[in-house]
């Protein structure tokens, strides 16, 4: 006889330096861990939203910026 096995997914928010121990952890336990990075530009405009942007006059105004 067969038994169903109902699995459920859950999104956990944690501290980088504890993400070893959940691998860890979900390795003994047979579990499968999927890690879901931001591209590029869902941080970029997550930046846009928090108002982390600059303007330059000109690209000597953004070297200026960029280098100091």
């Amino acid at each position: 006889m067969q038994t169903a096995v109902i699995s459920e997914n859950v999104t956990l928010s944690l501290p980088q330096n504890d993400l070893n121990l959940l691998r860890s952890l979900a390795k003994k336990m047979g579990w499968v861990m999927r890690v879901q990075r931001k591209s590029g530009i869902e941080k970029g405009l997550e930046d846009v939203r928090k108002g982390n942007v600059f303007q330059a006059k000109n690209s000597e105004d953004l070297i200026k910026q960029i280098l100091g």
